[in-house]
This record gives structure tokens, sequence and C-alpha cells, in this order.
């Protein structure tokens, strides 16, 4: 069954269901490197979109998203959009990251201020990629 067929606009899951539904290091992983490096908590929400129904877990610090995670079975999909004011140095960032982010980034298009990047987060170097562009988008303080 698939995630949004699973829990209704009207039925939130626990962010435990989430991590049990998803079940993989790379999600804990993930929730673990913001909640510690930007000191925020998950919010979930449900959005309609049909690019991807259901609920999600977002993250925003100072009112600014930092990406949203979207629970797939044994993997998730994390959305991180990278704005004009991101773009030059997303550049930057972009030959460093996986085959698959490199060619994911160009085939997207630049729309509604940036280029909203799905990223389906399957194992580490990924997961480092995402964790690279979070951090175009918000420089961690120490």
């Amino acid at each position: 069954m698939d995630w949004n067929e699973r829990y209704s606009a009207e039925d939130q899951p626990s962010l435990k269901a989430i991590d049990e539904f998803v079940n993989t290091e790379l999600w804990s992983d993930m929730n673990t490197f913001l909640r510690e490096s930007y000191g925020v908590e998950p919010e979930t929400s449900y959005s309609c979109c049909s690019g991807q129904p259901g609920w999600n877990v977002k993250y925003r610090k100072a009112g600014r998203s930092l990406c949203t995670l979207y629970p797939m079975e044994g993997f998730f999909i994390a959305l991180v959009v990278i704005g004009n004011k991101e773009y030059d140095e997303a550049l930057e960032v972009i030959p460093e990251c996986t085959p698959y982010t490199r060619a994911l980034f160009e085939r997207t298009q630049h729309s509604a201020g940036g280029r909203w990047l799905m990223i389906n987060v399957t194992d580490e170097a990924i997961l480092d990629d995402v964790k690279r562009l979070v951090q175009v988008r918000r420089k961690i303080k120490r």
C-alpha cells in the first residue's frame, strides 16, 4: 500500500509510524542531522500536491524551509529548493555530488524562484548530497 493511501488527510501518522514505514537508517540519519545541526523539530504536514501527495515531514529554520521529507517504503524523497540566492553556491557544490544528484540538478528546470529538487535518498552518498544542499540553503552555526 502506498504511503498516501495508508494515512488519509484526517489520519495524521505519528513520527514513530513514519519511521517504521520508511524503515531505513538513512531516514533516521537525516532527521538526526537536521535536529542536531539546526536545532529544529519536524513538522508533519499533509499535501494534496499531485507530485507527491500525502503526509510529509518539513524542517524550517527562522521561517525558511530547509527541506521537506517524503516517506517511501525503504527510502525517502528529500525536496530541497535551490533558490536564486543560493544558485551560485549550489553550482559550486553540485560537482562534488553523486552522478545521480548532478543529473537531477541538470534536468530540473528553474521555476517558481528556484530549482525544486526531488531527490530519492536511497544510499549514504545521496544522503550526503542532500545534507550538502541543505547547508547551501542555510549554513550550520557552530
